[in-house]
């Protein structure tokens, strides 16, 4: 068993940042189930939206937040979120941050335009704009006397105790499997920060990396914190259609800087399904590709920038242009075959304003949480901001609060299982799972589809139960765990819904409701 004042689940920027802000406070420990830079945050392209130009204004930046969001952001989250935009980005560059430069734009930095967005506020290092934080901010971490980095370690649960005064659940620490002693570890700490991401992995074809399963909602979940619009998955509209490209993105950018979505034929359909055209929010731009993939057919649809010509492409897409050409794909003189595929979870863990979860002491920030922030659709780039304002949130928050969990807690004890003699199950167990949720729960929906992904999901629950309660934990059970248990929130939630808004569209109920309301899973007795 080992102590410290605050322990981060994850290393991407939700993490890194809250434990750099924390630091000269607090003891703090990042466990990270790989290695730090293997999470989604590193992998972003676009960039941070932020309001830093002259003729930008926060009104607007919040109308196209509320407005991509099918009206179900929240007011108030929303505002600050906006409000706070400018300085997350000072902060980032006080960090050493290298973004891409304008010295004729007000800011002096290069904006890009997107999906949703009035003006150009997209703040971009090139076109890896997630790499060039993550790698910032992970070398001041590692130097830093006062964090600790716990890579390759698994969480498995919370530690939480009742308050006789209050009857309230109180976070205490949590239990981590260190993957390569193959070994449990008991933490202590008055505060937990869940920062693990999104749930990717649930489907069979994702953006995401391997590591976002879902590991932080689940974990809150199992501990007692009630859950809200898990059936917002984004779909990005255009992920590389290749067999050698495992989850490569194309970004956004791309479409803002004149990239046209064609048919095989050539035909430029965007323009058919909504006015914005390839501009349009993403989840429009997802269905419509999905809608012309099933009419015509086709395996895939084709994004073209080759119009700009080679130096404007491999100038504002070096990464991108190197990774398809690579591939056999000049993007300079043919278009690049996409498809959509998952990307991000918009619901999550209710949080406060704070950060705070509904168990004292623990605390959810970036994709984990639901703040209120996304509402049906997340706007493009919005992520990467979420993540800097709500660390900041909730690092106030512990850093102002009292420590009330200090009293010793149980190790973990593994007395009474075995080793496992058939892993292939869960092998099996998760490619089934990322089947039906893609084929029952993907970007077009219907009542009688998700109720059967339902009955599995139930079925395997209770298999999964079962292996986890006779046989010692892996990494592998406890991700298939994890998914199992967020695939069926995102169902639960997805059933209560009955309208097609944001990300969820359901072919039973095509239209939108009356109004705009949360669905929200509370936790098991």
């Amino acid at each position: 068993m080992i102590n410290f004042d605050v322990v981060i689940l994850g290393s991407g920027l939700a993490g890194l940042a809250s434990a750099l802000k924390l630091a000269p406070h607090r003891k703090v420990a990042i466990v990270t189930k790989k290695n730090m830079l293997d999470g989604a945050s590193n992998w972003a392209q676009g960039g941070i939206a932020a309001v830093v130009d002259a003729f930008d204004t926060h009104k607007s930046h919040v109308n196209d937040t509320i407005l991509a969001g099918a009206h179900l952001s929240d007011p108030e989250v929303t505002q600050l979120v906006v409000e706070k935009g400018a300085d997350a980005i000072a902060w980032l560059i006080n960090q050493g941050v290298n973004f891409t430069k304008d010295t004729n734009a007000s800011s002096g930095l290069h904006l890009t335009m997107e999906g949703g967005h009035s003006f150009r506020r997209i703040i971009h290092a090139d076109d890896a704009t997630g790499h060039a934080v993550q790698t910032t901010l992970e070398e001041r971490v590692r130097t830093h006397p006062n964090i600790t980095v716990l890579e390759n370690h698994v969480g498995i649960d919370l530690i939480t105790k009742i308050d006789t005064d209050t009857n309230h659940a109180v976070c205490c620490g949590i239990y981590v499997l260190n993957s390569i002693q193959d070994s449990v570890v008991a933490i202590q700490a008055p505060a937990v920060i869940l920062a693990t991401g999104g749930a990717g992995k649930s489907y069979l074809y994702t953006t995401n990396p391997d590591t976002s399963t879902g590991d932080g909602i689940a974990i809150g979940w199992r501990a007692g914190c009630s859950v809200s619009n898990m059936e917002f998955i984004q779909f990005h509209p255009t992920c590389l259609y290749h067999p050698e490209a495992k989850s490569f993105l194309i970004s956004e950018a791309l479409r803002g800087e004149g990239g046209m979505l064609l048919l095989p034929n050539g035909h430029r359909f965007m323009p058919d399904y909504d006015p914005r055209a390839e501009l349009a929010p993403r989840d429009i731009v997802a269905r419509s590709i999905d809608a012309e993939m099933k009419k015509h057919g086709v395996d895939c649809v084709y994004l073209d920038i080759s119009h700009r010509g080679l130096e404007f492409i491999k100038t504002h897409f070096p990464n991108i242009y190197k990774r398809c050409l690579e591939l056999g794909i000049d993007a300079s003189i043919e278009p690049i075959p996409v498809v959509p595929a998952a990307h991000y979870t918009c619901g999550g863990l209710n949080t406060s304003l704070n950060g705070l979860t509904d168990i004292d002491g623990l605390y959810a920030v970036g994709e984990t949480a639901h703040t209120g922030l996304h509402g049906a659709n997340r706007l493009a780039s919005n992520s990467l901001l979420e993540c800097l304002v709500f660390s900041e949130q909730t690092v106030n928050h512990i850093l102002s609060s009292t420590q009330n969990c200090l009293e010793p807690i149980k190790e973990w004890d593994e007395s009474r299982v075995t080793d496992s003699d058939e892993e292939v199950i869960i092998a099996h167990n998760w490619d089934e799972l990322r089947r039906f949720m893609w084929n029952y729960v993907g970007i077009v929906r219907t009542t009688k589809r998700l109720e059967r992904a339902e009955h599995r999901l139930k079925l395997l629950e209770e298999e999964i139960r079962d292996y986890y309660s006779n046989f010692k934990v892996t990494r592998d059970l406890l991700e298939l765990r994890n998914l199992v248990e967020v695939s069926h929130l995102i169902v639960r939630c997805a059933l209560q819904r009955k309208e097609s808004r944001g990300l969820h569209f359901s072919t039973d109920y095509p239209d939108l409701g009356m109004t705009a309301s949360n669905t929200t899973c509370h936790p098991k007795a």
